[in-house]
């Protein structure tokens, strides 16, 4: 393995910065387009209580939005909000016609079922592709609403590797929001997909298997280099604060699930955090919106944001 790490050269590292800029200019086009046909799509983003970090990711969407030249309407409700007040709300969205994704972020206070709200949103609306039967439709390859941060995977994939019939792909994490629908994408895709996890028995080994390396675990460096099939391709969705006392105290930064710098020595290529997947989410959200405008317009959806 040293041998052949030492004789490699460096990952190339895949910009989803850059990549989701080129999206959102797109999806601006699309967007005037359907302007011109007499539709704006409108996305409704709602956020209970003030956690910083969704307040600071719902303020990103509808910058993002208003970029896009879509309708973005914002909905705060304080944390102490009976449920069956944003049930009503929901319900009040989905009646609306102008309003053609809706969002509810996530986490939602204790006293709230985030099911029941999910599952409350219309699924032609639910832009997030959480709702169930969003989930069945994908998961039986009829279209569907897909949950965001594995579609931006799946759309950095096809441009780093093109083709991805016949790869061997592992996804190290089985979450509702992103380990189980990407392995249905990579399915989808004909890739040979292994969907495992923490528990997974000599996860290292089975990892080297793998041509396309999924990592969204939530553990910061869980997968080493060394469990790196030289030449894969490796996409970090992970995103956590580790202490870096390096930048003053109480200063954090984030790593991925990767450990990226031995990663990188052996890898084909592999997204960094931050700078990778992070970028892809709000503009698959905005690629989802206008899907979600279109099909509600009686319009197909612009065929380079279909999948």
């Amino acid at each position: 393995m040293d041998q052949q790490t030492s004789a490699r050269a460096p990952a190339r590292i895949i910009d989803g910065k850059a990549f989701a800029a080129s999206l959102r200019a797109r999806i601006a086009g699309h967007v005037t387009a359907l302007k011109a046909q007499g539709v704006t799509p409108g996305l409704a983003v709602v956020l209970v209580g003030e956690d910083p970090a969704s307040e600071v990711y719902v303020r990103n969407k509808g910058v993002a939005t208003a970029e896009a030249g879509m309708q973005g309407v914002e909905h705060k409700l304080p944390a102490e909000t009976p449920e069956a007040d944003l049930l009503a709300l929901v319900a009040r969205l989905n009646a609306d016609p102008a309003v053609h994704g809706i969002l509810v972020q996530l986490p939602l206070p204790a006293h709230m079922d985030a099911d029941k709200v999910i599952d409350a949103i219309a699924p032609e609306k639910d832009v997030d592709g959480f709702h169930v039967q969003n989930v069945g439709r994908l998961a039986t390859g009829m279209d569907a609403m897909v949950s965001c941060t594995p579609l931006g995977c799946l759309m950095m994939l096809r441009e780093a590797l093109g083709d991805l019939s016949g790869l061997e792909a592992v996804v190290v994490g089985r979450s509702n929001i992103v380990g189980k629908p990407m392995a249905q994408l990579l399915l989808r895709e004909n890739c040979t997909v292994t969907l495992a996890h923490s528990r997974t028995r000599d996860l290292a080994e089975v990892c080297r298997r793998a041509d396309i390396l999924v990592a969204a675990v939530g553990r910061p460096r869980m997968v080493q280099g060394d469990w790196v099939k030289p030449g894969a391709t490796v996409i970090d969705v992970g995103i956590n604060r580790i202490p870096a006392p390096e930048r003053g105290e109480g200063r954090v930064r984030l790593v991925g699930d990767v450990d990226f710098d031995s990663a990188a020595k052996v890898a084909g290529a592999i997204t960094p955090v931050p700078g990778g997947v992070g970028p892809m989410t709000i503009a698959c959200l905005l690629a989802n919106t206008v899907i979600a405008a279109s099909r509600q317009a009686g319009l197909a959806p612009p065929a380079d944001l279909a999948y």
